[in-house]
């Protein structure tokens, strides 16, 4: 019998990919997501379309069904969460469902609580009541604020946020090692790095670059344009999750040592990793492959670094490569090329 899948945010950028590809292997996926307004609701609609999904009627806590079983639930909804548990009995966990976006979190820092701490709070109250193999989560490279020792580490210790969104995130990854040493939770967390590719959320850099460019207008650069990001192509992020979801941390870490902790491992069943593309690019080749694929320049304004960014970010992912066995390989003008095309057929 094939394997059953929660895939939280399922309607968002990662999940939609992910949920693609765990059918695509033979899991049985059911998806979650509230829909929300923080981004052009039609995006999510078209990805849940992209999986064969009617979504002309989508009501509340109502399945729909087409490559996935699709809900729409609010994290925050605990019974509903507890509900879709019980009658599902998943097998693995993978909870993609967040406030995103750093700049935001200035303006709005309650929902980031409510969504990033109260729901991921649900969701292990639901592994706990209706235990499953393995529960992979959603962290952030934010989390590693001041530090600037390059490149990012997971033994490194991250308790400068520089944001809220960052702070949600590190608490998401403390919230579920308590659970893992309580309850014996397998969890993996996923400080993920810049992520791209087809179907991007609009309030990514990739989408605002491509289209002002498209509609022939101005667009920011920050910092001068001195910034360099780990940037890493959507499949690739999600052939490594798929590879991770029957490999759950098993406890008992033979490197733990309690009297000089590596925070990414534990005596509890519990693991962290960086999951990125270990090759940082910087900003403006970022900017001249977008302009390659349109074949137009861009219209540049230069501006300071914005409060809440940081002006490196450069993920070390050897440890994740050796435990699944895989390496990201897309290139930045492939992957670029492939947001592009996809932009184009969706905004024609």
């Amino acid at each position: 019998m094939s394997k059953t899948v929660l895939v939280t945010g399922a309607a968002g950028f990662i999940g939609h990919h992910l949920s693609k590809l765990l059918v695509k292997e033979g899991y049985k996926v059911v998806g979650l997501d509230n829909i929300n307004d923080y981004y052009d609701p039609n995006l999510k609609l078209a990805r849940l379309r992209d999986m064969n999904l009617d979504t002309s009627g989508i009501e509340y806590n109502k399945p729909i069904t087409g490559d996935i079983t699709f809900y729409k639930i609010d994290l925050t909804d605990k019974k509903s969460l507890l509900d879709l548990f019980e009658d599902n009995q998943f097998n693995f966990v993978v909870n993609l469902a967040a406030q995103a976006g750093v700049r935001y979190s200035l303006e709005n820092p309650q929902s980031y609580v409510d969504s990033n701490i109260t729901g991921f709070l649900n969701i292990l109250e639901a592994c706990r009541a209706f235990p499953v193999e393995h529960l992979v989560y959603a962290s952030s490279s934010s989390v590693y604020g001041l530090n600037e020792a390059i490149p990012f580490a997971t033994s490194d210790h991250t308790d400068h946020p520089l944001a809220i969104y960052a702070a949600s995130k590190k608490a998401n990854e403390m919230m579920a090692h308590s659970y893992s040493h309580l309850y014996g939770i397998p969890s993996t967390g996923l400080r993920f790095f810049t992520v791209y590719g087809p179907f991007g959320r609009p309030d990514m850099a990739l989408h605002i670059f491509t289209k002002a460019m498209v509609e022939d207008r101005e667009f920011e650069v920050f910092n001068y344009g001195e910034m360099s990001r780990d940037f890493t192509y959507v499949a690739d992020i999600v052939e490594s999750i798929k590879r991770l979801l029957p490999k759950a941390p098993k406890g008992n870490h033979p490197k733990f040592n309690p009297k000089n902790p590596n925070p990414a491992i534990s005596s509890a069943p519990y693991q962290l990793f960086n999951i990125g593309n270990n090759s940082p690019v910087a900003l403006m080749d970022y900017v001249r492959a977008v302009e390659k694929a349109l074949g137009k320049k861009g219209k540049i304004i230069y501006k300071e670094l914005q409060p809440g960014d940081v002006q490196r970010t450069y993920a070390n992912v050897e440890s994740l490569f050796d435990y699944i066995d895989f390496k990201p390989s897309t290139s930045i003008e492939d992957g670029i090329k492939a947001f592009v095309d996809k932009y184009l057929e969706l905004n024609s």
